[in-house]
């Protein structure tokens, strides 16, 4: 924190909307004068981590993590204090002086864990391939065919496209050079090819390299493309290669380009999915930045959940040829299946993928497609189910009917469903009412189709191991006494409001807290109001040296009282708090007593001394 001046650590903080930062990272839904999302540091069934704009903090209701805004950054991207100020910088568009933040990136926590060490070689080997592809003869005929491909300068040093070259030990060497010859961290990083002795080749020799990164903007694979540079113009090896999982990388979490789209997926309220890396950076350099691709694979249950972070809307803008059109039907199906998300498809007309749309119409042409050329999910599987069915064949077209009325089931606005079923009933010269009874029986249907499974779902987790909880939930924390909330309402006053210091230092005996966190913090705010020229609670809490003083401020600041103290407000406070201290010295002097007892061997006086102790705790409790 020293590197870094106060005044610009403040001045970050003030300009800064916490609502704002954290809206790129969750879907926040406002209800009253908070911002609500399903909390990202626990699995959350119901929205139970707030953000307050008016007092700039968060606070999970369910598993008691809080804090301000660089809290939150800290938390959520495993970064550093000093690397937290420097992104909300960069996340709230604010100017600074970057050369204050490089060297706590250089310094990155644990960079001797193995982990520290992997993301370090990944680094090296990104800066690597990149330099070969862009300056050098080996990397020449690689950049003349993404630049005949479309691709511009600026997206291939964005997106630090690279190449591996022929030589085959020539990674290794390079990272020998940089200190990083650790032959166990090297086989871990799967770059080099699985061999039993420690010989280490490159794996992607000859391949155009596109890293892949993970949320938080850290390489943690790469995708090696080949491309044609046999004599007679074939790849004769498979067309893509993939790092293979490693502690950094697991291809069913990673979406490519996550990094970089989270915000633009925030701003723009969706998120466009496409099939490969090339169409990304192709909408990319047409100015559409919302855009992810998958590691290959379809879409997976924890990808989805990645989205569902971000937002509640998909467009999925696969290839318009038949492998892509089966392609979004597995989509949709898996993600309707799962989630809440509503769905549209921009299926590309004449069999092109994006990539081909927009080298063979331009940019506009194809912004203007993802605009205005979209299907709704129920318009895009009428026409998927008509492409293997002879509508002229009496049995096709009964078979398309009950198809589609099934899919119908999965439309819930009551205006939508109506007018595909009067679609349906003009196309074929029927009438509605048939339509929906024949409906009506697939409803019943897959309603106990989904109660059968949610009864085998539930039956799986219930022979699962439970997994211990990294934090205790709030229904398990003890009731709070009177003392205890006045402890908390005392608390929130000191840190809200600096004439409540003058009332304490007319105290004439030491305030002794029954909660020991409520003590600690006490003590510390005590030492900053003292040692700071215009303390806060914001600056406070960075202040505070571990998470769960953070989460426990952040705790007492989201009580809710009014903003002008009452007459004796702080009086009534300070009574319940104080006059519990005779009670405690009393319990403790009983206690010695009833040790004295014991080793005397005085039943008498030991049941007498336990129903004293017993009674003396039960007006503790009451307090």
């Amino acid at each position: 924190m020293s590197r870094i001046p106060d005044e610009t650590i403040n001045s970050i903080r003030e300009q800064t909307d916490i609502v704002q930062v954290i809206s790129q990272y969750l879907q926040l839904r406002k209800s009253g004068q908070n911002h609500f999302a399903s909390c990202p540091f626990h699995d959350d069934k119901t929205p139970s981590f707030s953000v307050s704009e008016k007092k700039q903090i968060y606070h999970c209701f369910s598993c008691g993590r809080g804090g301000n805004v660089f809290s939150f950054l800290q938390e959520i991207e495993g970064i550093s204090f000093v690397e937290a100020v420097g992104k909300t910088a960069e996340l709230s568009e604010i100017p600074v002086d970057q050369t204050l933040f490089d060297q706590a990136v250089k310094n990155r926590p644990n960079a001797d864990s193995t982990r520290g060490k992997l993301l370090s070689v990944y680094e090296k080997a990104e800066h690597f391939y990149h330099h070969v592809l862009v300056n050098t003869k080996a990397g020449e005929a690689a950049y003349q065919y993404l630049l005949d491909r479309g691709m511009t300068e600026e997206s291939i040093d964005t997106f630090k496209i690279g190449f591996s070259p022929p030589q085959r030990e020539a990674l290794k060497m390079y990272l020998e050079n940089e200190g990083l010859s650790e032959a166990e961290i090297l086989k871990k990083t799967g770059l080099f090819s699985d061999r039993d002795d420690d010989t280490f080749y490159d794996r992607f020799t000859n391949r155009i390299l596109f890293p892949i990164k993970d949320d938080k903007g850290h390489t943690v694979a790469f995708s090696g493309r080949a491309f044609m540079d046999n004599e007679d113009g074939q790849i004769r090896t498979a067309k893509y290669m993939n790092s293979p999982e490693t502690e950094l990388f697991n291809k069913r979490r990673v979406l490519f380009n996550y990094d970089k789209a989270r915000p633009v997926i925030r701003r723009e309220g969706e998120v466009l999915l496409f099939e490969g890396f090339m169409d990304v950076i192709s909408a990319w350099q047409a100015g559409v930045r919302n855009g992810l691709a998958t590691m290959g694979t379809s879409l997976t249950e924890e990808q989805v959940h990645t989205l569902d972070k971000v937002t509640d809307h998909v467009v999925i803008a696969y290839d318009g040829d038949s492998a892509g059109l089966d392609a979004i039907k597995r989509a949709t199906d898996f993600i309707t299946n799962e989630t809440h998300f509503s769905i549209e498809i921009a299926a590309f007309p004449e069999k092109m993928d994006p990539d081909d749309f927009i080298q063979k119409k331009g940019a506009e042409a194809f912004k203007d497609f993802l605009a205005h050329g979209r299907d709704t999910l129920m318009s895009f599987l009428m026409k998927y189910h008509k492409k293997e069915v002879n509508l002229n064949n009496e049995s096709d077209r009964l078979k398309y009917i009950d198809t589609v009325l099934n899919e119908l089931t999965r439309v819930t606005s009551a205006v939508e469903r109506e007018m595909y079923l009067n679609q349906l009933a003009e196309t074929f010269d029927l009438s509605t009412e048939s339509l929906k009874e024949q409906m009506h029986g697939h409803i019943i249907e897959n309603q106990k189709e989904r109660r059968k499974q949610q009864k085998k779902r539930t039956e799986r987790q219930q022979v699962k191991t439970p997994e211990q909880p990294t934090v205790v939930l709030r229904q398990n924390k003890p009731k709070q006494t009177a003392a205890m909330k006045a402890e908390n309402a005392l608390l929130y006053r000191l840190f809200t409001d600096n004439d409540v210091w003058q009332k304490l230092n007319a105290l004439d005996k030491e305030l002794a807290f029954s909660v020991e966190s409520n003590q600690l913090l006490f003590i510390l705010y005590e030492e900053f109001y003292h040692s700071h020229d215009h303390p806060n609670v914001q600056s406070f809490i960075d202040f505070l040296p571990d998470e769960k003083l953070k989460s426990r401020a952040s705790e007492i600041m989201w009580l809710s009282l009014s903003e002008d103290i009452a007459p004796g407000e702080i009086e009534d406070y300070l009574n319940l708090i104080c006059n519990r201290q005779p009670l405690e010295d009393r319990i403790k002097n009983k206690r010695e007593e009833l040790v004295d007892a014991q080793r005397a061997g005085d039943k008498q006086r030991q049941q007498s001394l336990s129903i004293e102790i017993i009674n003396l705790y039960r007006q503790l409790k009451n307090k």
